[in-house]
């Protein structure tokens, strides 16, 4: 999927327009990623990908959505970028899988403590919205990362105590737009060479099959709708504490 941050909500409307103009072709279902940009940002591929009435379970408690009931749901469309959560880089990798059958987008509502499970299967060949799960963050299997990052992205003194020393930094040259950078900065530097503010309320996951296993590890992605630009954070649980230790722009 290509990818910008997009800042200007009104920019995120145009590109919805676009995408809801154009046929859809069938390789949209070859990619997950591909299938998900359209599935997003067109109302009418939206409704004939839903299995109706769809199952929601909320709290343990089922129940069923019809066709006249679903409102559409844009995702990470309005912010014009998306998150994900791993446990290292080679879990990326997932995403290019054309083989895959079973996808789940998280949407990760920080401020409610909650997380929408929307549960993706290709069935012949076409990818399809199956079901819906809403749950606790505390039953989550990121829970005490998603509980620290919370507090990292909203508390600047906080944050500054959860910043390893060094930092691992990763960015462009500023004298060659083809080569990157690799060095450390202090945890001083960050308010000039970090990313500035940090999604605070709402974030996204997708999680292509990969297994969640305790890491002490966790890898942030920030990435945007249009275009290849994105930044990289990677936490570290260290001495009973999660910590940012690298950064890559």
């Amino acid at each position: 999927m290509e990818t910008v941050i997009i800042s200007d909500s009104l920019e995120a409307d145009s590109l919805e327009e676009l995408i809801s103009e154009e046929p859809i072709s069938k390789a949209v279902d070859e990619l997950f990623d591909d299938f998900f940009f359209n599935f997003a940002g067109n109302r009418k591929m939206q409704m004939k990908r839903i299995c109706f009435p769809l199952t929601v379970i909320e709290n343990g408690q089922k129940r069923k959505v019809s066709k006249g009931q679903w409102k559409m749901e844009r995702f990470f469309m309005p912010q014009g970028f998306y998150t994900l959560i791993l446990d290292n880089r080679k879990q990326l990798e997932l995403s290019k899988d054309t083989s895959i059958h079973h996808v789940v987008v998280e949407k990760i509502l920080l401020e409610e403590k909650r997380v929408k499970k929307y549960n993706f299967d290709r069935r012949n060949g076409c990818w399809m919205l199956t079901s819906v799960d809403d749950d606790g963050i505390i039953n989550h299997h990121n829970a005490s990362f998603l509980t620290f990052y919370e507090r990292f992205a909203t508390d600047s003194a906080f944050r500054m105590q959860s910043l390893h020393n060094p930092i691992l930094f990763t960015g462009p040259d500023p004298d060659d737009d083809f080569n990157m950078l690799t060095g450390e900065i202090s945890p001083e530097q960050w308010p000039v060479v970090g990313p500035g503010e940090l999604p605070q309320k709402e974030l996204y996951n997708i999680i292509y099959g990969q297994q969640y296993t305790g890491s002490r590890q966790k890898i942030f992605l920030i990435r945007g709708v249009a275009n290849g630009l994105e930044v990289e954070l990677t936490f570290n649980y260290n001495e009973e504490k999660w910590e940012l230790t690298a950064l890559t722009e």
